[in-house]
């Protein structure tokens, strides 16, 4: 099922994609004028032109409502080419770099809205965890798959954490967003670097 016809609450009829696609639209907007902190239900409801009564039918509060925001930007992003068949040539390293320069596109726009999304995935909120899971099961899917026959789990893990510290770390105002792909590459780079001279 297209994720445009479900959110982690209920799915969706075509009819009711619809409204869910007007809350999260309007979120977008009224999130890049307030900011997190200002942010409310009623507001996107508002903008949306529907009843905050129906905004709680489909996403139980705002995190929820911004957690689902940030899993359709992940989805929406192209598989990275290396991802459909690993290129031989290209260093471990490299792939793993295509992998976060494409992740990069999430970050375009406004950074007021990724930095919301962001504070909104560590909310305690039960509705909020299946997106947190989802998200980072579908980072380290696509980086395992660049990985390709190299692969290391433990490198895996270090760099979706990585990843993920150095969105958080954006997102509390310590590096632009657009600076996090050369970041997470910078820290790779180190990562396999310090692995060669194990050897």
């Amino acid at each position: 099922m297209s994720i445009a016809y479900e959110t982690t609450r209920r799915r969706l009829t075509v009819r009711q994609v619809e409204a869910a696609e007007q809350l999260l639209n309007a979120a977008e907007i009224e999130v890049e004028q307030t900011g997190y902190a200002a942010l409310s239900m009623r507001g996107v409801a508002r903008r949306a032109g529907l009843a905050s009564a129906t905004a709680y039918t489909y996403f139980s509060s705002k995190d929820h409502l911004l957690g689902e925001l940030l899993w359709r930007r992940i989805a929406a992003v192209p598989e990275t080419k290396n991802e459909q068949s690993t290129d031989a040539a290209a260093s471990l390293a490299e792939r793993l770099s295509r992998v976060v320069y494409d992740l990069g596109e999430i970050t375009n726009g406004s950074p007021e809205v990724i930095a919301a999304c962001t504070q909104a995935l560590l909310s305690s909120n039960p509705d909020v965890k299946p997106l947190r899971d989802r998200i980072g099961l579908d980072i380290r899917r696509r980086m395992a798959a660049a990985s390709g026959d190299q692969r290391d789990k433990h490198l895996i893990d270090v760099l979706v954490t990585t990843y993920f510290g150095a969105l958080l770390s954006a997102g509390m105002g310590h590096m632009k967003h657009s600076d996090v792909p050369a970041f997470v590459e910078s820290a790779l780079l180190l990562m396999t670097e310090s692995r060669e001279d194990l050897k």
